[in-house]
């Protein structure tokens, strides 16, 4: 697994299932997500590619709530130190008090859901660990300490949580998995819990000023993000 730089502060880390995001802070770093069971060693090793030790790491940021993306939080947080920062209303199911909502599948993400569930059962990972959160984020919020505002954005639809982050100085856009990429365009994220809500919040996320779209699963849109989420049609993805 290759660390690429995408920006001069932003760096992504790719995993067989996602991608975690790395983000330097005027005092250290932020992780975007932290991949499933068993990735933390991966992730520090990375970090310490950047000069970083664990105790560096300042913030763990959950997307949302799915295996893939809070995997391994616990075992960062030990590691590190971390504060965790994650959507209001998917808190309870990444600290484990309420059972995770279950995607409705369209026929077409069926097959794809199998093929993942596969790849997980074969992988043979470690168990999932919930993790407390610290600071339950809602739209609107601005997230202090990063070097530049940073605007959350409740975007439910994916999970009833799920939120996005927008580095407004930067251009840059972390979407979670509301957008995905295939073949070099933005698509819409499968798996959500509702369908018309993930394509209504799609369409917020098009309408920002954006240049980078770091998504978990695909590869990033490092120019013109925006035009490429507006050229995008959700609508007909994963029917």
């Amino acid at each position: 697994m290759e660390l690429t730089r995408i920006t001069s502060d932003v760096w992504q880390l790719p995993f067989p299932v996602g991608n975690v995001h790395i983000v330097r802070l005027p005092d250290g770093y932020a992780l975007i997500d932290t991949g499933v069971p068993g990735s933390a060693p991966a992730v520090l090793e990375a970090l310490g590619e950047l000069g970083a030790r664990p105790q560096d790491v300042r913030r763990i940021v959950l997307t949302h709530c799915h295996v893939d993306h809070m995997g391994s939080a616990a075992d960062l947080v030990e590691a590190t130190g971390a504060q965790v920062l994650a959507g209001a209303l998917d808190a309870p199911f990444v600290q484990g008090t309420a059972p995770e909502p279950e995607a409705v599948l369209t026929a077409s993400e069926r097959a794809l859901h199998e093929q993942v569930l596969a790849g997980f059962d074969k992988a043979d990972q470690p168990a999932l660990r919930h993790v407390p959160v610290d600071v339950e984020l809602r739209d609107g919020d601005l997230l202090e300490g990063w070097g530049e505002p940073v605007r959350v954005l409740h975007v439910p639809g994916h999970t009833p949580g799920s939120v996005a982050l927008h580095l407004t100085s930067s251009g840059v856009l972390f979407p979670g998995d509301l957008v995905a990429t295939a073949e070099g365009r933005a698509i819409l994220g499968p798996f959500n819990v509702d369908r018309a809500e993930a394509i209504a919040s799609f369409h917020r996320l098009a309408a920002l000023d954006v240049d980078i779209v770091c998504v978990p699963h695909g590869l990033p849109l490092t120019e013109n993000g925006s035009a490429a989420l507006r050229a995008a049609a959700p609508e007909n993805d994963w029917l």
